[in-house]
């Protein structure tokens, strides 16, 4: 059972920048695939971000791409995003999880892909 802590949320201004981490506490970090998902008040969990064990594969949902960025530094077990050009409407907690995946098969969207879970941290974009 992999653990996962997010951290790096907190409150903002429209059009600003945070950084969120996720630490992950397993030795072969490199073979699981990371995403980063979010919930909102009163709305379903939805897709963000994900990345292939290797760093060598990327995908967004269009409501973010080209506002974030999502890496990972394996010597870290750590994989981040970068969220820039913030806007109220990404007000959410968001959470990384992660699956095995030693192969870099592919990258992975929906929720029932991921077999582990952060506990989240909350992003308040204010207007």
């Amino acid at each position: 059972q992999v653990q996962l802590v997010e951290s790096g949320g907190g409150l903002v201004q429209a059009g600003g920048s945070l950084r969120l981490s996720c630490a992950a506490s397993t030795r072969t970090f490199s073979t699981y695939v990371m995403g980063w998902f979010r919930q909102a008040p009163g709305k379903e969990r939805e897709f963000m971000a994900t990345i292939t064990g290797n760093g060598g594969r990327t995908a967004y949902a269009d409501s973010v791409k080209g506002r974030f960025t999502i890496s990972r530094d394996n010597a870290k077990n750590t994989v981040y995003l970068q969220m820039n050009s913030l806007k109220p409407e990404d007000t959410a907690v968001y959470y990384c999880a992660t699956r095995l995946d030693p192969y870099n098969t592919g990258t992975y969207y929906n929720i029932e892909d991921y077999r582990n879970w952060g506990q989240g941290t909350q992003v308040t974009v204010s207007s």
